[in-house]
């Protein structure tokens, strides 16, 4: 492994938007208040602090929740024209391509990604995502229903349904992505006609405010987007728990799913959860390893294995283990471990202190397990940040901790099998709580759909994993969440069906 210790640059746009207060986005304006401590955002690549958010509570929270309100039972946003209000979408997703530079380098200070691959990709993504969304926009439309029962002789029944928007929606992302999960999120409550309060993650809220300022140059109603930075406990807890808040969206752990649960059932909103994952990447013995191995590597390296789509748990046929094995060590240990505002590296750092103790926890757990330790293991002591190198376990067993929950982390285990039996390999791949994504690597495609079809997760890759697309629904079977986000499942999750009938 090779360590990037080149120094975090100078962006004079950047710079300044750091230096300048960070409040919270109510009602169309930047708002300072609330008592509570400000938090330090520190960058993970050096463990320094790059800015200071305000923390918000329950005050900022019913603020940004009565403007939301108002704008939403006001109409100015939810029976605005159609047209008028894809036309203002279409003009985010414009700002957002025309402002990349920006936003690439505040996720790569705030995150530690690499500002290419945000520049390139996850710009790219969150723009593409906005523009699907703003094209459902003149398309939402119910039905006419045939009825089944007769009506009297002369008479009839006219049923036709009509879709409306949920109303004032919260919102809580995470920090592995920010601000793609902003706009995941956002893209369809907009176009639905739905009003916002997003929460942002309390590591890393700085492209969220961002995204705010872009808003803000639409022409977009006040209120329709309302931003409350704050912790989870304080500004997350209160606006789950918001009488006034008809649905929350929530991603992160399936442990705080489970907390936004309760919170939520004082009005019954409704409940959006996407949560964690241990997702598998099942190698056949035929599969293309030319192609399997490097996509496994991505699997679970990608972000530093930061991500919920993770594929942590690698599960190998025994004819083929020890080849496979040896090639994921040879790419992790290739790995160019570092962070600066380029493309120099390869995987960068985890997101805090806290998190970095947590993965190496999780680590020396599996070495008590008896887990084997084929490469990685610690901690790049060399580097300021927060850096773990990638790490391979194999002998590893589904009652192992490594191998039955959410790391996190850039910390793969590796089990082979030994049958040939699909029914088998897929109890193997389902023995987990979660069910968020897998894929299956074959030279066999029916194969491939046989094994796809068997295997409990939301979303599920043939020679591919993590496939995204905004046309593609996504989410996650039985611990992994509640619902869809992506594709047309996502904008419908936003809308109220009503059924209507007049006896003609």
């Amino acid at each position: 492994m090779s360590f990037v210790t080149k120094q975090i640059g100078s962006h004079e746009d950047v710079q300044s938007f750091l230096a300048r207060k960070h409040g919270h986005f109510i009602n169309g304006a930047w708002q300072s208040g609330g008592d509570l401590k400000p938090i330090a955002i520190k960058c993970p690549a050096t463990g320094l602090q790059i800015s200071t958010i305000e923390s918000g509570g329950e005050i900022e929270i019913d603020a940004a929740v009565k403007a939301a309100r108002q704008a939403f039972e006001s109409g100015v946003w939810a029976k605005m024209v159609p047209v008028e209000r894809a036309r203002i979408l279409f003009a985010l997703a414009d700002l957002v391509e025309a402002n990349a530079e920006q936003i690439s380098y505040l996720e790569a200070l705030d995150i530690g990604v690499s500002r290419g691959l945000m520049r390139d990709i996850g710009v790219k993504l969150a723009a593409d995502q906005i523009r699907y969304y703003a094209g459902w926009v003149t398309k939402i439309n119910g039905e006419t229903i045939t009825n089944s029962r007769a009506a009297a002789p002369g008479r009839e029944f006219l049923t036709y349904t009509v879709k409306e928007p949920i109303g004032v929606v919260g919102q809580i992302i995470p920090w592995n992505f920010p601000f793609g999960m902003a706009l995941q999120k956002l893209a369809p409550a907009l176009a639905a006609g739905c009003s916002v309060i997003l929460k942002p993650a309390e590591e890393a809220p700085l492209t969220s405010a961002y995204l705010a300022d872009l808003i803000a140059q639409t022409d977009m109603p006040s209120g329709v987007f309302n931003l409350v930075n704050g912790v989870g406990r304080k500004a997350g807890a209160a606006l789950s728990r918001h009488p006034d808040v008809d649905k929350i969206s929530f991603t992160g752990s399936t442990s705080v799913g489970k907390e936004i649960l309760h919170a939520v059932t004082g009005n019954l909103k409704k409940t959006a959860l996407e949560l964690g994952g241990k997702s598998p990447v099942v190698i056949l013995k035929d599969a293309n390893l030319s192609e399997a191995i490097p996509a496994a590597a991505r699997a679970i390296f990608f972000l530093s294995g930061q991500n919920c789509m993770a594929g942590s748990r690698l599960l190998v046929h025994a004819d083929i283990h020890d080849q496979v094995v040896e090639g994921l060590v040879e790419i992790a240990k290739s790995m160019r471990i570092g962070a600066d505002l380029e493309n120099s590296y390869d995987i960068g750092p985890l997101i805090s202190e806290r998190q970095m103790t947590r993965v190496l926890a999780y680590i020396d757990t599996g070495l008590g397990e008896g887990a084997k330790l084929v490469t990685g293991g610690k901690r790049v002591k060399s580097m300021a940040g927060y850096f773990v190198e990638p790490t391979i376990f194999t002998n590893c067993s589904s009652s192992m901790r490594i191998v039955k929950e959410e790391i996190f982390g850039p910390v793969l285990t590796i089990q082979k099998f030994e049958t040939e039996d699909l029914e088998d390999i897929a109890a193997m791949a389902n023995d987990t709580i979660f069910g968020l994504s897998a894929s299956v690597w074959t030279g066999d495609v029916s194969i491939g759909h046989k094994l796809a079809g068997k295997i409990k997760a939301g979303q599920v890759g043939i020679n591919v994993h993590a496939a995204i697309d905004p046309a593609t629904p996504f989410g996650g079977y039985k611990q992994s969440g509640w619902g869809r986000e992506f594709g047309q499942d996502g904008l419908e999750a936003y809308l109220e069906t009503k059924a209507i009938t007049a006896y003609l």
